[in-house]
């Protein structure tokens, strides 16, 4: 059971291109939660910063990580491992400090698997139309055709996992998303009753799967 003092944990996942990494870091800024920074043994990207953005290891010290079961969650995305360690995340939450995390959907699963003593509250971030994630990568990943089109591939199956969420917001303008993700856990939080409208996200997830 939940201490009143303790924090709550808040999951972010998406298809890759979808904007939760700036939905989180605007969350973390605004509401002042703390993000946690995950190890991954991908190269950085331009502008990140190693200890901020994330802890950038190899692949041999990352799995000597997971054979001392340090890691609350684990994946393989895109021949690339990511992993959050549980210390960190469990210090901050006794100390009564909210942790958002930027994960995706099997490390989602892997932490809702745990069933910590901590409030869980997940979401799954959409785009408004395939069109759209497909500019972003572009743009993003500087115009890689090989890794667009890969990214655009793994979408309709990472899409498929929505229903494992508790919400899902579609990311079409970057404040009006930040502010329903607000509402949505200011309501979980006070339980109070909220308009999230399920059907209109079942239709507009097929509309991407078309």
């Amino acid at each position: 059971m939940s201490s009143t003092k303790d924090g709550i944990m808040i999951i972010l996942s998406s298809p890759s291109g979808a904007g939760k990494t700036t939905l989180v870091k605007l969350l973390a800024k605004t509401k002042n939660y703390q993000i946690s920074i995950s190890h991954t043994t991908r190269k950085p990207r331009e502008n990140e910063i190693k200890g901020k953005d994330y802890f950038f290891t190899n692949k041999k010290d990352f799995k000597n990580l997971i054979n001392k079961e340090k890691f609350l969650e684990y994946a393989k995305v895109f021949n690339n491992f990511y992993g959050t360690t549980l210390k960190p995340v469990q210090d901050n939450l006794n100390k009564g400090k909210n942790v958002i995390f930027d994960i995706d959907w099997q490390g989602a699963q892997q932490i809702k698997n745990k069933k910590l003593k901590y409030k869980l509250i997940t979401f799954f971030v959409l785009p408004p139309s395939k069109e759209v994630l497909f500019n972003r990568l572009s743009n993003r990943d500087m115009k890689d055709k090989v890794i667009v089109e890969e990214r655009m591939k793994q979408f309709k199956k990472d899409v498929l996992h929505w229903q494992n969420y508790d919400y899902v917001v579609i990311n079409d303008v970057l404040e009006n998303c930040f502010k329903e993700i607000c509402a949505l856990i200011d309501s979980e939080v006070n339980k109070t009753k909220n308009g999230y409208n399920l059907k209109f996200i079942e239709n507009h997830v097929k509309k991407l799967l078309v």
